[in-house]
């Protein structure tokens, strides 16, 4: 199958390409000198920008891609998953970030360093590392899925690692000179692309139905057997549905404190605004716009289940989806680009899921740097010599080509591990976020709310996290004989209860805690 994009495709992919170059060479800072300019933006970022930019970090391409598949499977129970974000945004905007301002930090690890020493703020630190390579490289992957499909017409581990190679290039090259300046200015463009070409295919669907949008509604409403596609909120008790209330309730708030209070590839948006209120207003606001932008793929899957499923709204003939592509599994939307969007469109979408891969990349990228620089490599060249700040700018640029070359090994590695489950994709980034989260809340929590704890303590907290999300994945339940107890738990259960074994462990040991 050669590649589906016609002539004007190519155009709009030109022209994005140069759009994407002359913002990055004009949008650039022209002087950054500084760790703090060069990590936190000079501290100057209003709560708007800040807001944007962790609403683009966060959307990446496992909701461009991932967003309409869950849709397509299913309802908006995912939608309802922002309750858990409000819950999740309220405590870290009351509990967390307050506390980071009054310590002036450049990383969220650095207040472990206050409150124990610099080896748990380290320990943290690495967890932070391994968990963001997992989760940057899940990203990476499903990106590469969709421009491997559009540029060399194929999906299978060739054009996966060259489509991933493209967009680590591509997220260095924009962000190596400005550091967080450069991210949440090109965070700015990226996002309108993306989130204009998810529009543009919504009102194609929309216009591509022939019933009337009251009959599409109630349609919906009344799918087959009996499914409402319309629900909002799931209250099973099932613990294998991830966006079941009770999972939104207690898994994801915890997923959000983690995603937004541990997590330095969020965090250090809200810690480069001129102070904690406008730091946490930059939060509040990124909740409430996630809102309206997750609808929309959500959306798209759903008229997508329309358009292929149902006969009655479509004039009695259904497309027809495709659930194979070079012998590669994909989903529906892919099919969709590749098969039905006109041309000029297809490329627009292209775009759009490839600003929402950069937008993702280069934001991990510049975190990963700062904490490697500020909490490993400052410390320990402070140790043996004085070296002037740009020293510490230029280690940064290093640190993110190594960030890159980590993220780019998992969105290989990514290529297999997905393979080998019929796991959602969207579900499937996801996942890999709570390896590295239930050991950070704990030690977080104790941290925050208690004066018992050691080093020792910690360290101990993060590794029973770890090991404790990675005991209940469903190979190892199986492995140990336990499949039928534990083997099906959705990904917010296995983190509450990560989280939970890591806060008792990181409270085992008694205090007085460190403190100065």
């Amino acid at each position: 199958m050669s590649s589906p994009f016609a002539f004007l495709d190519w155009l709009v992919l030109g022209l994005y390409t140069l759009l994407l170059f002359a913002g990055g060479w004009l949008l650039r800072p022209r002087h950054t000198e500084t760790t703090r300019e060069y990590f936190l933006a000079g501290g100057t970022v209003p709560s708007w920008l800040a807001a944007i930019s962790v609403l683009s970090a966060t959307q990446s391409a496992a909701t461009f891609i991932g967003g309409p598949d869950y849709g397509f499977r299913g309802d908006y129970t995912y939608l309802a998953g922002n309750i858990g974000g409000l819950i999740g945004a309220l405590f870290v905007a009351h509990f967390m970030i307050p506390r980071f301002y009054a310590i002036r930090a450049a990383t969220v690890y650095e207040l472990l360093e206050q409150r124990f020493d610099a080896r748990a703020m380290r320990w943290a630190g690495g967890m932070f590392l391994i968990g963001r390579v997992f989760a940057g490289g899940a990203r990476v992957y499903l990106a590469a899925i969709a421009l491997s499909m559009v540029i060399f017409a194929s999906v299978d581990s060739g054009g996966i690692v060259l489509s991933a190679g493209l967009i680590m290039v591509a997220a260095f090259v924009f962000t190596f000179a400005g550091g967080l300046r450069s991210v949440l200015l090109n965070d700015l463009v990226q996002f309108a692309i993306y989130l204009g070409a998810a529009l543009a295919v919504l009102v194609w669907l929309w216009t591509a139905i022939p019933a009337p949008g009251a009959a599409i509604i109630e349609g919906l409403r009344n799918a087959p057997e009996g499914v409402d596609k319309l629900r909002f909120f799931d209250l099973s008790l099932d613990p294998s549905k991830p966006f079941a209330l009770p999972a939104i309730v207690i898994g994801l708030s915890l997923l959000y404190i983690a995603s937004t209070g541990t997590d330095q590839d969020v965090t250090q948006r809200l810690l480069a605004s001129p102070d904690a209120k406008t730091g946490a207003r930059g939060l509040i606001l990124s909740l409430v716009a996630t809102v309206p932008v997750v609808w929309v793929f959500i959306t798209i899957g759903l008229l997508l289940h329309v358009v292929y499923q149902r006969p009655e709204l479509m004039g009695g003939q259904v497309l027809e989806a495709a659930s194979q592509f070079k012998g590669q599994k994909i989903n529906v939307f892919m099919h969709y680009i590749l098969t039905e969007l006109p041309a000029g469109l297809r490329g627009l979408v292209t775009c759009g899921v490839f600003a929402a891969a950069i937008a993702t990349t280069n934001s991990a990228l510049n975190a990963m740097s700062s904490v490697m620089v500020q909490d490993f490599y400052r410390p320990w060249k402070a140790r043996r010599a004085d070296m002037e700040e740009h020293h510490f700018v230029v280690a940064g640029r290093w640190g993110m080509a190594l960030a890159g070359l980590a993220m780019f090994a998992m969105a290989v590695a990514s290529f297999y591990w997905q393979r080998r489950t019929d796991m959602p994709l969207l579900e499937f980034a996801l996942q890999v976020m709570v390896f590295s989260y239930a050991g950070l809340l704990g030690v977080y929590f104790t941290a925050l709310f208690s004066s018992r704890g050691s080093t020792g303590s910690v360290i101990a907290a993060l590794l029973a996290g770890f090991l404790t999300v990675l005991a209940l994945q469903p190979y190892f339940a199986a492995w140990l004989g336990l499949d039928a107890l534990i083997g099906k738990l959705a990904f917010p259960w296995q983190l509450t209860i990560g989280a939970l074994v890591s806060t008792l462990v990181c409270l085992s040991v008694p205090g007085p805690a460190r403190t100065r």
